[in-house]
């Protein structure tokens, strides 16, 4: 029987998983879906996905795809695998799409938001989800910061030193500190992330917000294109994996 490419959409807690991608150091979100999908389907499968989140970061909508001869109508795997998955991870959908669909080479557009809670005493219930700062964040002047790296940079003053690839101009369109009482989300968009990218932004924006850097610093530190310039790596619970749109949707089948 010929192999159809079936799309997934994933969204998990990662508080108990050492990211997603399989690695011997502990258990990740990829080789627990790896082991569903070989036992749904009788075949050895192994899923390609479109991002490589870190330990403890979450997902509302991380995207993956595999190859399979199964009998099990596309849109019905999605049922027939969460009643096989913990109950941290779930596919929330389950589609056909073109042989040639790529979830990390397609264009697309990602959307993470980061979380805050800015309280004077942590809140236990939101541990797991949210940063939690204590001090006073200037929200309006981390919006100011945040305005300059909005467009197409080079963002390597905000990446991790270990990352590996040689091209770091990235394209962010959209990004927003917003205040709904003691909670604060960073949203952003892009065609691309690199490695620990949003995290050093959000620890940036922090800086700026309990006043330490001026919202024009966050300029200078794009230009410096110097890691040491920019502010620490803020931790990865705070971080949610939102959306990844194809525009193309000739990937789907009808």
């Amino acid at each position: 029987m010929q192999k159809k490419r079936i799309k997934l959409t994933i969204a998990y807690d990662g508080t108990n998983y050492c990211g997603w991608q399989v690695q011997p150091n502990g258990i990740t979100v990829e080789e627990v879906i790896n082991k569903a999908l070989c036992k749904l389907t009788g075949e050895d499968i192994a899923v390609i996905g479109a991002s490589r989140t870190d330990s403890g970061v979450h997902a509302l909508g991380n995207v993956a795809v595999f190859d399979s001869a199964t009998s099990i109508p596309p849109e019905r795997i999605a049922m027939a695998l969460n009643q096989r998955l913990p109950d941290d991870i779930v596919i929330v959908k389950s589609e056909e799409v073109a042989t040639d669909f790529h979830p990390r080479y397609c264009d697309c557009e990602k959307t993470y938001e980061y979380h805050i809670i800015n309280t004077r005493t942590p809140i236990p219930t939101k541990r797991l989800t949210n940063y939690f700062v204590s001090y006073d964040l200037d929200v309006e002047r981390m919006q100011q910061a945040a305005d300059y790296l909005v467009g197409e940079h080079d963002f390597v003053s905000f990446c991790n030193v270990r990352t590996q690839v040689e091209d770091t101009v990235r394209t962010v369109t959209e990004l927003e500190v917003l205040r709904e009482g003691e909670e604060i989300t960073i949203r952003i968009s892009g065609n691309g992330f690199l490695y620990n990218m949003v995290r050093i932004i959000v620890g940036t924006l922090v800086r700026v917000g309990r006043g330490f850097y001026t919202p024009e610093k966050v300029k200078e530190i794009l230009e410096a294109k110097d890691r040491k310039a920019a502010g620490v790596t803020a931790p990865a619970h705070g971080l949610m994996l939102v959306e990844i749109r194809y525009p193309n949707e000739e990937n789907r089948i009808q």
